[in-house]
């Protein structure tokens, strides 16, 4: 029997968890999946900790957080296990990403910060779990980001076509697969993150369903403009960000000239996603006839069409098409770094993350 993995991810919309049980020989394969959302007080408290903005002691709130999330990661393992029938006994070992709640890759000491106790993940479940897996890449001189386009490769590449994995969660990264020659990847801009933020703080939800209301608004010419000049975009790869950058004060700081009805911005803002998106693909390829969409975007009609629309002659569809459901592929992939990880196998790409070389990523916490 092939050895199984777990993966867990939760991203930068803070919402829940993706778990998934994996296994990789012969090829990446995905035998159940669950998702465990957050309770209403744990997404609050992460998306203030994301931002800065502590109502008590930094560290107090900060390890309380890790210690709660831990608790939940491990919880979505379980409910993982009970769901599929899996004998714990028979998973090798549990890749958890955690939360992040802070990246900074670019300062005079970098660093990014993930939380969720791996050792409370490994003491629930009785499973070995491996963790921490961007610090090692930033100790190379790495972004520690994205860290997936290793397991896109393996998941997505094709010997005969070049094809493009877009990557949407709140933040987008986009990873290019020649069919022959060196992949590479990095984070575009903002995915949902922006979009998001305004269904919540504007209309009470938590996201635009299918693009819908974007889909209803007009594009606003003139804001648009006006964000397409953070320097961000023009800024030459390895690259990576965060809600560190693009967040609510970025947003209202471009907003102060501009009053837009919900449905225009959040049309304006899906605008901003797709240009960006599609103006580094083409930077980075002679010609993109195959894109590939995960993570939370790929459910957003509008969006998707709207990258078409960037993209002349380009199909874009969902990871399904090749073989892996758009919801689950980020946490196959931890799931994958840390099968790497067990085996004494490299996970990044220096390539892609501008680390010195190839190494061994995350920490191991046996059971």
């Amino acid at each position: 029997m092939a050895e199984r993995y777990i993966g867990l991810m939760s991203g930068t919309s803070a919402d829940g968890i993706d778990a998934v049980l994996m296994e990789f020989e012969p090829k990446p394969r995905i035998l159940a999946s669950h998702y465990s959302t957050y309770p209403d007080s744990v997404k609050e408290h992460a998306r203030r900790v994301m931002l800065g903005q502590y109502s008590g002691d930094a560290v107090d709130e900060v390890g309380a957080l890790d210690s709660e999330l831990g608790e939940l990661f491990g919880a979505a393992v379980l409910a993982l296990l009970e769901q599929s029938k899996t004998d714990p006994k028979s998973v090798r070992a549990v890749g958890s990403h955690g939360q992040t709640i802070r990246h900074r890759p670019r300062q005079a000491h970098p660093f990014t910060t993930q939380i969720a106790d791996p050792n409370i993940i490994a003491a629930r479940t009785g499973i070995t779990v491996v963790a921490d897996f961007r610090r090692r890449d930033i100790a190379l001189g790495g972004q520690g980001a994205p860290l997936l386009p290793a397991f896109h490769k393996v998941a997505f590449g094709s010997d005969v076509e070049d094809r493009l994995v877009l990557n949407t969660g709140g933040i987008a990264n986009i990873t290019l697969l020649p069919a022959k020659g060196e992949v590479r990847g990095f984070d575009t801009g903002p995915a949902n993150v922006l979009m998001d933020m305004v269904c919540r703080d504007e209309l009470k939800k938590p996201f635009d369903e299918a693009g819908k209301i974007a889909a209803s608004g007009k594009i606003d010419a003139a804001l648009l403009a006006s964000m397409l000049q953070e320097p961000y975009f023009e800024r030459p790869s390895p690259k990576s960000t965060g809600p560190e950058l693009f967040n609510r004060q970025w947003l209202d700081k471009h907003l102060v000239d501009h009053t837009l009805a919900t449905q225009d911005l959040l049309a304006t803002l899906a605008e901003l996603t797709a240009r960006t998106v599609a103006e580094a693909a083409l930077q980075h390829s002679s010609g993109v006839k195959h894109v590939y969409v995960c993570g939370g975007g790929a459910n957003n009609a509008h969006l998707l069409a709207r990258l078409e629309a960037q993209l002349p002659g380009a199909k874009v569809q969902s990871t399904a098409a090749i073989g892996i459901d758009p919801a689950w592929v980020e946490a196959a992939g931890f799931a994958w770094l840390a099968y790497r990880t067990v085996n004494n196998q490299p996970g990044n790409l220096p390539a892609v993350t501008g680390a010195g070389k190839y190494t061994i990523l995350g920490a191991i916490y046996p059971a």
